[in-house]
């Protein structure tokens, strides 16, 4: 595979420059944002574990990774925009695990492997039945799947974190819906809507970690087995 290979898959890229995705280039700095003031927010609550100082720089990563595909647009900036993002989704579910339902570290990482080999075989699946249409984000559809049913499964359990788990569902749907927009649209609004996604997107992480920051700890656990 040609690593420098150029890729233009969004609505707003008109050429090769640099700033050639200017809406979607900027907004990754929500990311950035909302990962700084959540590790801010964290200390001073006196909650800035290693989970939490973890989960925090990879939101922050994540829009460095895709500040620089939306700028450079290679097949090598693309690993640094997807890789970050699945290291989040796995590392929140592995987490989420352990400290809202009281798993141990190594059940926890099981059900995580269990998770990754379910979001792989639901993602290909949808792939083969819709096609390109969805604009890669069937890829993202298993992770909004999981957020809807642990988010129930705390609901059943009236843990406090459901709340923000259901509500990052919600805004994670919206999301979606404007990933998948961005080229349907495009010919009736140039910018197209890939801009949405990270906003919404941003708001999706910092809403999951406002959950882990107030509830995930040991004082909410649920009486199980370890």
């Amino acid at each position: 595979m040609d690593w420098r290979q150029r890729i233009d898959g969004y609505c707003e890229r008109v050429g090769w420059a640099f700033w050639a995705e200017p809406a979607n280039a900027i907004t990754n700095g929500a990311f950035v944002i909302a990962g700084v003031l959540l590790l801010i927010y964290a200390r001073r609550r006196r909650r800035l574990d290693a989970p939490v100082t973890f989960l925090g720089g990879v939101i922050c990563v994540i829009g460095v990774g895709s500040f620089l595909f939306h700028t450079i647009a290679t097949a090598w900036a693309a690993l640094l925009d997807t890789i970050p993002i699945m290291v989040f989704i796995l590392g929140f579910f592995t987490i989420s695990m352990q400290r809202y339902f009281g798993l141990s570290w190594g059940k926890a990482t099981l059900a995580m492997v269990v998770f990754l080999a379910g979001m792989i075989g639901l993602a290909a699946g949808l792939r083969e039945l819709i096609g390109p249409d969805a604009g890669g984000s069937e890829s993202y559809f298993p992770a909004l799947l999981a957020l809807i049913i642990v988010g129930g499964l705390l609901r059943i359990r009236d843990h406090p974190a459901a709340r923000s788990m259901l509500i990052a569902g919600g805004l994670c749907a919206l999301s979606l819906v404007f990933r998948t927009l961005d080229q349907p649209i495009c010919q009736a609004f140039p910018l197209g809507t890939h801009f949405l996604w990270h906003l919404l997107n941003a708001s999706v992480l910092g809403t999951l970690m406002l959950g882990l920051i107030h509830h995930g700890h040991t004082e909410n656990r649920p009486a199980i087995a370890r």
